[in-house]
C-alpha cells in the first residue's frame, strides 16, 4: 500500500530494486489490494515485477476485493462494497492482469459487507480455484461470526486483522481463538499500533516496558512489539508496511526473538493500564 500512490510513490526502478531486496532477504509475501493507490498501485508492482526478473514461483501475492472507493470511471458515487459474484471474478481477473500473474497465491474480501451472500462468494470463489486463478481464499477485517457465516460455505484459509499491542481487542473478542479453533492463519495490519505515532498515556507506559526489554534482548523496539504479537499461539504474520531497507532487515530479527512469559504480560499490563485479573 505504501509503494505506490498512498505512499512513497516509488518508480519502477525503486520498486524493482525493493521486490529485489525484500526476496533476497527472506521477504517473499507481498500484500496487495485493488483499491491501493486509489487502483494504480497493483499495476506499478506488476511492471517493476516483469523487470525484476524473479520467478512466480518464488514469490507469494495477496490481493482484496470488495471495497469500492468513489471514483467516477468506476460509476462509484459512494463508497460502499460489493460483493455479487460476476464481480468478485472480474476484480481477481483485474488483479491478475496488474500484477502480471496467472494466479494469486490468496484472494481476501476487503471488508465484510451486510449484504454480502455466502452462497454467491462460493460460487465466485469456486469458480476462481477451479480455474487455477486463485489458490487460497481468506478474509480482511472480518468478526469471528463473520468468518463462521462465510467458511460454512467454502473453506477459509486467511484473516487479516488489525491487531498489535496497541490495538489488542482480537485477543479478548474471540477473533483469535476463532482462528485458532478453525485453524485459520491470521495476519495482522498495522503491527507496530500506535506505539510511535500517539503520545498518550497507554504509549508512554508501553515505552517504559520497551526500555527494559530492548537492553535485555539487545534489540530495538519495533523489533519487540512485534515479537509481542509472534507470541502468541495463533501464530499470526504481521504485515509491515515500512518501506524502508534497513527497517525490514530490522523487522526480521523479531523471528529470533523469544520473550519470556512474564515479560510478555508486562506489556500487556502496560497497553492496559492495568493487571490482569
Amino acid at each position: 500500500m505504501s509503494w505506490g500512490a498512498w505512499g512513497r510513490q516509488f518508480s519502477t526502478k525503486e520498486q524493482t530494486e525493493m521486490i529485489q531486496f525484500c526476496t533476497e532477504n527472506g521477504n517473499s509475501i507481498f500484500d496487495h489490494a485493488d483499491i491501493y493507490g486509489n487502483y494504480t498501485t497493483e499495476a506499478g508492482f506488476g511492471k517493476a515485477f516483469v523487470d525484476s526478473g524473479i520467478k512466480r514461483e518464488d514469490i507469494q501475492l495477496i490481493s482484496k476485493c470488495g471495497i469500492q472507493l468513489i471514483n467516477e470511471e468506476r460509476g462509484s458515487r459512494i463508497k460502499h462494497y460489493k460483493y455479487a459474484k460476476e464481480y468478485i471474478i472480474s476484480s481477481a481477473e483485474a488483479s491478475l492482469k496488474n500484477l502480471k500473474t496467472g494466479y494469486l497465491d490468496t484472494f481476501l474480501l476487503h471488508r465484510p459487507s451486510p449484504l454480502m451472500q455466502p452462497d454467491e462468494i462460493s460460487e465466485a470463489v469456486t469458480a476462481l480455484q477451479d480455474s487455477g486463478k486463485i489458490i487460497n481464499f481468506g478474509l480482511s477485517n472480518f468478526t469471528p461470526s463473520q468468518v463462521d457465516l462465510i467458511a460454512n460455505s467454502v473453506p477459509v484459509t486467511t484473516n487479516q486483522i488489525e491487531f498489535s499491542l496497541t490495538k489488542n481487542e482480537a485477543m479478548f473478542n474471540g477473533t483469535l481463538d476463532k482462528m485458532l479453533q478453525k485453524g485459520i492463519q491470521t495476519m495482522s495490519w498495522s503491527p507496530l499500533g500506535t506505539v510511535f505515532k500517539d503520545e498518550t498515556a497507554q504509549t508512554k507506559r508501553i515505552k517504559a516496558v520497551l526500555k527494559k526489554l530492548t537492553k535485555k534482548h539487545e534489540t530495538s523496539e519495533d523489533v519487540i512489539l512485534l515479537a509481542f504479537i509472534l507470541r502468541h499461539p495463533a501464530k499470526v504474520a504481521p504485515v509491515i508496511g515500512t518501506t524502508n531497507k534497513e527497517r525490514i532487515i530490522n523487522a526480521n530479527k523479531a523471528l529470533d526473538i523469544h520473550l519470556e512469559l512474564q515479560d510478555w504480560f508486562e506489556l500487556l499490563a502496560a497497553s492496559q493500564g492495568h493487571e490482569v485479573a
